[in-house]
This record gives structure tokens, C-alpha cells and sequence, in this order.
């Protein structure tokens, strides 16, 4: 079972500036996990609580023609905790992180095959390419 897809869901989260009031705390918590992914113990640490407070109930499903599979619960919430604690335990912690566009911030997943994401997306990497670039050339490099 893949749950990077749910790991995304905690991404979406932490990116949302205007989340339901419902999910402000955990958009919060799951902020500081991201902020805590160089420290491994600290991070894991709020993991783990974020995982005792928002525990998974998964259930057994087969719609769409697809054959039984497991679905997480329904509660987003504790979806999004499982799915991040999961691409952790199977990637491990430094494919979390924070875009290095200065400017941004965002969060995300590093799902490359050599642990190389630095920016959120496309556009924070070229934009930050771009400055480089500029850079470079006021400089005379």
C-alpha cells in the first residue's frame, strides 16, 4: 500500500494558507514536523504524538471494480499524520523539506530517486536559477 499519496495530503495542509478552522492546529503541528526534519528525534517526536492523537482506522474496501483493498480512514486528519509518518519510515525523514527559494518556504515531499528536491516546484527552482543566473552576471562571473 502506497501512502505517499496520503503524505501529500499533509503537504497540501501545511501549503494552505486558509485552511478550515478545524485544521488550522494540525496545518500548525505538521508545519513544525517539516520545520523539525534535520533534527530526526525532534521530529519523530511530534510525529509520534501527531499519530497517538490522531489514530488510523483503516477499513477494507472494494469499489470502482478494484478489488479489496485498504483505505485509511476517513478522518483527513489522521490520513495525513499516517501517510507522512509512512514516507518517513520508508524514505526516511530528509525527503521532507522546505523550499530554498527564500522568498517561498512551501513544504514538500522528495520523491526523486537521488534525494535532490530543493524547491516545492518547477517554478521556485527556475526562479531561483534565474537569480542565480543574474547574479552571476552583475558580478562578472
Amino acid at each position: 500500500m502506497d501512502l505517499t499519496s496520503y503524505a501529500e495530503w499533509a503537504v497540501r495542509l501545511v501549503n494552505d494558507p486558509d485552511p478550515p478552522p478545524e485544521l488550522v492546529p494540525l496545518r500548525d503541528e505538521l508545519a513544525a514536523v517539516f520545520d523539525a526534519a534535520a533534527d530526526e528525534q525532534a521530529m519523530a517526536l511530534r510525529l509520534n504524538a501527531l499519530l497517538a492523537r490522531y489514530p488510523v482506522h483503516p477499513q477494507l474496501s472494494d469499489h470502482d471494480g478494484h478489488g479489496w483493498h485498504l483505505h485509511l480512514a476517513e478522518d483527513p486528519a489522521a490520513t495525513a499524520v499516517m501517510g507522512l509518518a509512512a514516507v518517513v519510515a520508508e524514505l526516511g525523514a530528509d525527503r521532507l523539506g522546505r523550499c530554498r527559494d527564500p522568498r517561498c518556504g512551501l513544504a514538500f515531499l522528495d520523491t526523486s530517486s537521488n534525494r535532490s528536491r530543493r524547491y516545492c516546484s518547477a517554478r521556485c527552482a527556475s526562479r531561483a536559477n534565474v537569480a542565480a543566473f543574474r547574479a552571476r552576471r552583475r558580478n562578472g562571473t
